[in-house]
């Protein structure tokens, strides 16, 4: 079971953070991810934890976002920084038992249940 939190309504150059909490004893073999999906488009890749450590994001975040684990506490997060009105969108996190950090939605068997960041102008 997965758990986001820390949506909220920030201003465009904002940081905020986002954390997903895992239950499970096993969260250090998972690969884990970061989704969204903004109000009628589909939901898109954000970045991804494999779980050897490697790191991967997609380009239209690379640089301001930072993904990191806390395989102690079971939580993923999610660092945004310098936050553009076009990164306003439900935000999903997403884990895979086979460790991948995949950048396609089926690659993930759990995920959470969104949280909302909007980012006004």
């Amino acid at each position: 079971q997965l758990q986001a939190s820390g949506g909220g309504l920030v201003q465009a150059g904002d940081s905020l953070r986002l954390s997903c909490a895992a239950s499970g004893r096993t969260f250090s073999t998972y690969g884990m991810a970061w989704f969204r999906q903004a109000p009628e488009k589909e939901r898109e890749f954000v970045g991804s934890s494999w779980n050897d450590g490697s790191m991967d994001y997609a380009d239209s975040v690379k640089g301001r976002f930072t993904i990191s684990r806390d395989n102690a506490k079971s939580t993923l997060y999610l660092q945004m920084n310098r936050l553009k009105p076009e990164d306003t969108a439900v935000y999903y996190c997403a884990a895979d038992p086979r460790g991948f950090g995949r950048r396609w939605t089926n690659a993930y068997d759990y995920w959470g249940q969104g949280t909302l960041v909007t980012v006004s102008s």
